[in-house]
């Protein structure tokens, strides 16, 4: 802006203005196109240099300019060593003293600025961006150390008891602080004193976040909701600090209730580090300690914290005084897994007919955020086929699809892969069926779901919550039967059985290991636990037991797996018939429910057949261009480099 006014000074011209040489401002001069003239002397740049500008006449015939616009304005340099009669050519031409508009250009203020202006626009710039900075880092430096926990307000936060299902005896407990801080005297007249700590144990997904939420939207006081990972940063100090700033404001704030999510990311134990015992983390702990239950501690201040690892906690920290009750939040029963379908079904539009008593019972196992999503995923396959509401099929298939994976029908398989797929999974009906300790069996199918080539699914009548030896040993029996019946009646197999091996195994060591089942072994507990590691700990932790012990847990383990085998064998092999019948069903059909199964059992035919399903895609015709045979190539078949992928379990 500024050097456009100094040169808009410079010139004093309007309009288009061209610069022309001297012998061309000659021409236009002894031409008659000059409709007048000012001559600039600048004696602070040079003497001899004077400055010409003016108009042409209107009329006049000029040279046009960039873009081909004809200037209407010039001006020039002239040199009068060069140019001595320069005056006396102007008086030729008519331009005499009286017509000529003379000018003493003074440019030492624009000089002093030209060269001064530079400079100081840097020096502004650098200026700005470093007091910018600077306050920015005072900013951040007075405030890294704060807390990062956030007030709910209550306007913002609609979750109360009635949203969380599923919990209830989780719910009476964390509802008694919220009455206790609606009306301590109730309490207090006894001589009770109001617990400092909760904590919420539970697998995921059982909501334990949602319960604080609730607890928030039910309590009248101060709510503080925070991380457990907030506190933990690169820089030494900060995590102690932000935990004495978050208890400073809860005690202005108090009483108030501070939630704190996965509060194992702060408070795993101490001493297990490979760094010491003056890492971060730790300093972060021992502040959190001392405030939970220190020298100056006060009360009014609840601390409820959520965690799926309370194994990794710190001991101190679990003490009472400091997290005074434990509340468990567990997997929701068939009742509360009933409750929870409802209140989510109050958000999507379901049809009057839906059974959710039937969906409940399908569903063991499942945490609320599963069911969340199992009523997320019937929603979509509602919308999918253009249905005004979510029907039974839709939650049925939904359920399938969450437990174990959504049908592949674009995979196209050979009829050898359809047959051994079909003996496979058909053996492992049979079994379900004819054994007495298994579950009931729900469906079987031959299309490819998930990674499986087909699956066999069983449902339990209620939930089970220990595992017997006759079940277990009935279920090594089941997983052993997709392989027996590849052996039996395609005289050869693959390694569509590795999924249920694998299964096996897992089985078998626990049996042995951890749960007494083995009467050579006894009653005694060699599991290596290798679920979670602890560095410092458990990294040069021995096996626990000997070699001669470690031989006869393998001894053991391959014998369990090798008499469930003979067993599967001759059950099958006593039942060849029945093993046709299914096969050839499932060939036919591809999903069989498990009366259909119980019907081919029982009968011999199905009394209600399923609907026959629609062709497979075909596989591509090896004669057939690589282009063509490309394009009909299955997408996603589940083959690549893992063969262990490439499995027919027997159910998930």
């Amino acid at each position: 802006m500024v050097c456009v006014l100094f040169w808009g000074y410079r010139l004093k011209t309007n309009g288009t203005t061209a610069t022309i040489g001297t012998d061309e401002f000659y021409q236009y001069l002894t031409g008659q196109k000059l409709e007048n003239m000012e001559i600039v002397s600048d004696s602070s740049l040079n003497s001899n240099m004077v400055y010409v500008t003016g108009k042409f006449k209107p009329e006049a015939e000029v040279k046009p300019g960039p873009g081909n616009i004809r200037p209407t304005n010039y001006k020039t340099e002239v040199n009068l060593l060069f140019y001595r009669n320069f005056y006396d050519d102007l008086a030729a031409a008519g331009f005499t003293k009286d017509k000529i508009k003379n000018s003493n250009a003074d440019n030492t203020i624009w000089q002093i600025l030209g060269g001064i202006l530079p400079f100081l626009l840097l020096f502004l710039l650098v200026y700005f961006l470093f007091s910018r900075q600077m306050k920015m880092a005072g900013r951040s430096a007075m405030s890294f150390g704060r807390s990062k926990a956030r007030m709910l307000a209550k306007d913002k936060n609609k979750v109360t008891f009635k949203d969380v299902a599923g919990v209830e005896e989780a719910k009476e407990e964390v509802r008694e602080i919220v009455e206790f801080l609606k009306d301590p005297k109730k309490f207090q007249r006894l001589g009770g004193r109001i617990p400092k700590g909760v904590l919420m144990v539970g697998p995921p997904g059982t909501g334990k976040t949602l319960l604080a939420k609730a607890i928030a939207g039910e309590a009248d006081v101060p709510f503080y909701g925070i991380s457990g990972s907030d506190f933990v940063e690169m820089f030494v100090g900060v995590g102690a600090s932000r935990v004495r700033d978050m208890f400073e404001q809860g005690r202005k704030s108090a009483p108030c209730l501070i939630f704190i999510d996965e509060i194992d990311a702060v408070g795993r134990s101490r001493g297990h580090g490979l760094g010491g015992g003056h890492d971060e983390r730790e300093q972060t702990l021992n502040a959190l300690l001392v405030e939970m239950d220190g020298i100056d501690t006060q009360e009014g201040v609840i601390i409820i914290a959520a965690t799926n690892r309370k194994d990794v906690l710190d001991p101190a920290l679990l003490r009472p005084g400091r997290f005074d009750r434990e509340v468990t939040v567990n997997l929701p029963d068939v009742k509360g897994r009933e409750e929870i379908l409802t209140v989510h079904s109050k958000k999507v539009k379901v049809a009057a007919t839906v059974n959710w008593n039937k969906i409940a019972r399908g569903t063991p196992g499942f945490s609320g955020a599963e069911l969340a999503n199992l009523i997320n995923e019937a929603a979509l396959l509602a919308a999918r086929r253009n249905a005004e509401a979510i029907e039974q099929p839709d939650l049925e298939e939904a359920r399938d699809k969450v437990r174990w994976g959504r049908e592949r029908r674009s995979m196209a398989m050979s009829e050898e892969e359809k047959k051994a797929t079909a003996y496979h999974e058909a053996g492992h009906a049979l079994l379900t069926v004819m054994l007495e300790h298994t579950d009931p069996l729900h469906k079987v199918s031959i299309i490819p779901r998930g990674p499986a080539l087909g699956v066999t699914m069983y449902l339990p009548e209620k939930d089970q919550h220990t595992q017997e030896y006759k079940r277990l040993i009935d279920r090594l029996c089941v997983t052993m039967g997709g392989r027996v019946a590849e052996e039996l009646f395609l005289g050869d197999f693959g390694n569509g059985a590795s999924g249920d091996i694998r299964q096996a195994t897992w089985f078998a060591k626990k049996m042995v290991c951890e749960w007494g089942m083995s009467e050579q072994l006894g009653m005694v507990d060699y599991g290596e636990h290798e679920d979670y590691v602890f560095l410092g700990r458990d990294l040069n932790r021995g096996r626990g037991y000997s070699e001669e012990t470690a031989r006869l847990i393998d001894q053991e383990v391959h014998r369990l797996i090798q008499t469930a085998y003979a067993r599967a064998k001759q059950v099958i092999g006593d039942n060849r018939d029945k093993m046709e019948l299914i096969a050839s069903a499932l060939l036919e059909y591809e999903t069989l429910d498990g009366e259909h199964v119980m019907d081919l059992i029982n009968s011999g035919k199905m009394n209600n057949p399923p609907p026959r399903q629609s062709a497979p895609p075909a596989l591509p015709n090896p004669q057939e261009p690589l282009d063509q045979a490309k394009a009909k190539a299955p997408q996603g078949n589940g083959g690549g480099p893992l063969p262990d992928l490439e499995g027919a379990p027997a159910g998930a």
